[in-house]
């Protein structure tokens, strides 16, 4: 079967570095995959207007050298509003009943991702994530009272997607994903139905949703109903490497030196050092100075030389703290 289509989305700033190293590491871990990578970039109109989106020309150049294509888009209902809406706008660049993978910039390839049944499984996303959404008021509504709202809203069994090994009112007995990859076989069928369930949702929320916010997580609420109504789920140990030893979404330089083990640093500093890929970076502070100037491994490796927090937000405020954090 053939590869599936990758799709990241950059646009100017530190999306179109993240690119850069994205496309870096795909070439370095996955150097025999035979798919194409499509760089979606939103145009400086409609929703976006009044923002300068564009990629710099030598960031172009650089992608476009590791075998990147860069296709434009326009997004009409989300845009500098929510941009994590991006990735739901950006489907309307991929060519339809071809199998597809979107992966947040932000993500590492740390292994053989062409090995990865992606074509063929059924859709799926990432189950790297916390129990951040919903968060039910002290007299409700619960837990199974606000995602079954939104199963009843799209006509979606509800029943069915729950994992009956975790307990009632646990949020892990609730179909939730992390955005930061998720796969179909038809990213035309996927888009279209992300896309009206996410406005559905946004314009005109149930009533059993009154005290849940949906910025930043309405694309993580919407998620699991679309993969749910299109016949997928939870993803099975044949895609174990997502979010393992083949992909790392290491969601910001700092985390990844804080966090990562050895091998995920050792792919980022190898994958990052050839001269033409230094040139451009270097122009990036988080990665001139972590990754370059040695201060990811000098500096926040130490911080956590006694053990990481549980959660990432103490993770965060650590790094903020000492002053290695960048928005």
């Amino acid at each position: 079967m053939a590869a599936p289509n990758l799709l990241i989305v950059a646009q100017a700033g530190r999306l179109e570095f993240e690119a850069i190293i994205f496309a870096a590491s795909l070439r370095h871990s996955a150097p025999d995959f035979a798919g194409r990578l499509i760089v979606a970039e939103p145009r400086p109109d409609g929703a976006w207007a009044g923002h300068d989106t564009r990629i710099a020309d030598d960031t172009r150049s650089l992608l476009e050298g590791m075998g990147a294509e860069i296709v434009p888009f326009t997004a009409r209902h989300f845009g500098a509003a929510y941009p994590y809406g991006n990735k739901i706008e950006a489907l309307s660049v991929l060519p339809g009943d071809e199998p597809f993978a979107f992966f947040d910039t932000d993500t590492l390839v740390v292994g053989p991702l062409d090995r990865l049944p992606l074509a063929a499984a059924r859709p799926a996303a990432s189950m790297r994530r916390e129990g951040t959404w919903p968060e039910p008021p002290l007299y409700g509504p619960g837990f199974g009272t606000i995602w079954k709202s939104l199963y009843d809203r799209f006509g979606l069994d509800f029943a069915s997607s729950l994992d009956l090994s975790q307990p009632d009112e646990h949020w892990e007995r609730y179909l939730y994903f992390n955005a930061g990859w998720f796969f179909g076989p038809d990213p035309a069928a996927f888009g279209q139905r992300f896309l009206d369930w996410a406005l559905s949702v946004r314009n005109d929320p149930p009533e059993e949703l009154a005290c849940q916010s949906l910025d930043p997580w309405l694309d993580q609420v919407v998620l699991p109903l679309v993969i749910h109504g299109l016949g997928g789920g939870r993803p099975g140990p044949d895609l174990a490497g997502l979010d393992g030893d083949v992909t790392c979404h290491y969601r910001n330089l700092p985390l990844l030196y804080a966090r990562e083990p050895e091998a995920v640093l050792e792919v980022l500093e190898t994958a990052t050092a050839p001269n033409r890929i230094k040139k451009r970076l270097r122009h990036w502070e988080p990665a001139k100075k972590l990754i370059y100037q040695g201060k990811g491994r000098a500096k926040i490796r130490p911080l956590f030389a006694n053990g990481l927090p549980a959660k990432e937000k103490p993770i965060r405020q650590a790094l903020k703290k000492n002053g290695w954090w960048w928005d």
